[in-house]
């Protein structure tokens, strides 16, 4: 019975987890290049019950008990978000067309991401919802210069600019750079820092999208790639999580109140 109350708190403690994820995926469901969380849970390893005694020693297996759940990790979805039309020139969405193909599944895989320097490095990003400074330099909102295809700040001299689907960026039909295009052949790799930014956990940089052949995108000027985050499945989730804590706390209440009997009646001495 007292493994009965770890178990239904580990089944609370994994759905609170849940919502809270739940909660800011809604949140940001309409934050540009918005990732998704997705939840991963895992069961602790199961006990084996055996009777102690007994005449036959063969039938001394009870069976296996099942010790709870908890989150294991939460994964962010990199699916690629739907383009809107904002026909803002700084801003640009970044459309992924091709990418090399996994040799057991057949299946495209990886992602392609923006290149932006940080104080803490290089990050990278699907945001494309970006600014320019006093000198030109092309930032994101926070204030981190966008990467060309070698590593350099762009320096964009009028704020009528031009940019191709490859990322090449002209004023007056001068070209002036390249924006740089990263490829995470697993993308499982990365880990958020927030406000849209992703680092490499093992380190080093992502290699470039550009000159491989197997990668084909398209840089659109004047659109935004959305957040992947559907809210009616968001919502629904939520529901289904806020049922299954309730479940649990229910299941909670019933041990508690079943030991409070145990102590307080059973075996009570009749005065």
């Amino acid at each position: 019975m007292i493994r009965g109350f770890y178990t239904a708190a580990e089944g609370m403690l994994t759905q609170q987890k849940r919502q809270q994820m739940l909660t800011n995926n809604l949140a940001n469901s309409n934050t540009p290049g918005y990732k998704s969380d997705q939840a991963t849970q895992r069961s602790f390893p199961e006990q084996l019950i055996a009777r102690l005694g007994g005449v036959d020693p063969s039938k001394g297996n009870i069976g296996s008990l099942s010790t709870g759940v908890y989150l294991q990790e939460t994964i962010p979805d990199f699916s690629e978000g739907t383009l809107k039309e904002t026909k803002n020139k700084t801003d640009l969405a970044l459309h992924t067309a091709g990418l090399p193909q996994n040799q057991q599944t057949g299946k495209p895989e990886g992602a392609l991401f923006f290149a932006v320097q940080t104080q803490n490095g290089v990050r990278y990003t699907q945001d494309g919802h970006f600014t320019q400074n006093a000198g030109g330099t092309l930032m994101t909102a926070e204030g981190n210069p966008v990467l060309d295809t070698n590593g350099n700040q762009i320096q964009v001299p009028s704020e009528n600019f031009d940019v191709a689907e490859d990322g090449t960026v002209s004023v007056a039909g001068q070209r002036i750079a390249q924006i740089g295009v990263n490829y995470a052949a697993n993308p499982n790799q990365l880990v958020k820092e927030g406000s849209g930014l992703f680092r490499l956990t093992a380190g080093g940089n992502l290699p470039s999208a550009q000159g491989n052949q197997a990668i084909t995108y398209q840089i659109k000027q004047g659109y935004l790639q959305g957040s992947n985050v559907s809210p009616d499945d968001t919502m629904t989730d939520l529901m289904s999580t806020y049922r299954n804590f309730e479940t649990n706390q229910k299941v909670l209440q019933v041990l508690d109140s079943t030991i409070d009997k145990s102590v307080n009646q059973v075996g009570r001495v009749n005065s």
